[in-house]
């Protein structure tokens, strides 16, 4: 497939401009002249982009910027048009996908014992360089994975970080084999990893304010479907924090089975209220964060996503209404995951 950037094209996209409520407008549609690529570097015309929590944290000021007027957006899916200095990996044309996780230092003691995503020289893609809100975006190649040729982009998008993460998180969990697993939150990250879960023989109950949600989780083989604050119907080997809400923290703890996981998946997460020793944490009950991915990470669950045959529900927007999306985020109007498309 013959992927061109025509002459002249000048191309476009947003930026986060002043971080604040959506309602405020924290972004602003530009025209971007590319600048050369640099050594690794591969141009990609963007095919669809999704639409991920972190980009509202960092339209809100929630995560803070760390760069003046940055592209959002880390789940990219395109198709190659140029390439850097000894870009080699792949060809013109050919589909890859650009996610969170875009350099680490490969030299420091995490990077060399597999643990590249903690690295405290990472960078990220929509956050410490231009993302995928565009008509264009430049990728790292070594970064970057192959995507599947064939399959609509809109459905590849989410599984870039809302998929990425969700394995991760999974895994943190330590989710034994046919165990009982909560969800709390069921957005574009969990609806994935309850998928994986499913196929993978656990038992799942989730548990959101989101009546929407809750059929949605229903249809795709959660065994229960309860309020974001209901106790689930058993006890449970490990359980995922997905929702940014520090409050979910003690009812989740407290619905652990002895010797149970929760594992909080969110890069930000509003204060946690005080624990009870007894009630949350007695009986090793063990709590742990989730920092990122490794690029291992994120070729093992796209395997795991084809051999499953993992689909995401998406609600599509045209690139040209990000904000609206955000918004809609924001608002809990989203059901799956949003995924922009810009034409």
């Amino acid at each position: 497939m013959t992927v061109t950037i025509r002459a002249g094209e000048v191309p476009h996209g947003w930026v986060v401009e002043r971080p604040g409520p959506m309602a405020t407008g924290p972004l602003a549609w530009v025209a971007r002249p590319g600048a050369p690529l640099g050594p690794g570097e591969v141009l990609v015309r963007v095919e669809a982009c999704g639409v991920c929590r972190t980009d509202l944290h960092l339209a809100e000021g929630d995560l803070p910027p760390r760069r003046q007027g940055t592209v959002p957006g880390h789940e990219i899916v395109g198709r190659v048009v140029d390439a850097g200095p000894g870009a080699n990996r792949f060809t013109p044309g050919q589909r890859v996908g650009g996610a969170w996780l875009r350099g680490t230092c490969g030299r420091c003691r995490y990077c060399r014992s597999g643990r590249e995503n903690l690295c405290p020289h990472s960078v990220y893609t929509g956050w410490d360089a231009d993302g995928g809100y565009a008509d264009v975006a430049v990728l790292p190649q070594a970064f970057a994975y192959p995507l599947p040729e064939t399959a609509d982009p809109a459905h590849l998008a989410p599984l870039l970080c809302a998929g990425i993460i969700g394995h991760r998180a999974l895994r943190r969990s330590a989710l034994p084999h046919g165990g009982r697993l909560g969800l709390y939150g069921f957005g574009a990250s969990a609806h994935l990893a309850l998928q994986v879960a499913v196929a993978e023989g656990a038992t799942v109950h989730v548990l959101t304010r989101s009546a929407q949600a809750r059929a949605l989780a229903l249809d795709l083989g959660a065994a229960s479907a309860g309020g974001a604050f209901d106790r689930p119907p058993e006890a449970l080997d490990s359980a995922i924090l997905f929702a940014p809400v520090g409050d979910l923290v003690p009812p989740a703890l407290e619905a652990l089975d002895r010797g149970g996981t929760l594992a909080v998946a969110g890069i930000h997460l509003s204060d946690v209220p005080s624990l009870d020793y007894a009630r949350h944490l007695f009986q090793e009950r063990d709590l742990r964060s989730v920092t990122s991915n490794t690029r291992e990470d994120g070729a093992a669950f796209l395997g795991l996503a084809e051999r499953y045959g993992i689909r995401a529900t998406v609600t599509r927007y045209a690139l040209r209404d990000a904000d609206r999306a955000l918004a809609d985020l924001a608002a809990d109007r989203v059901n799956g995951a949003a995924v922009l498309l810009p034409r």
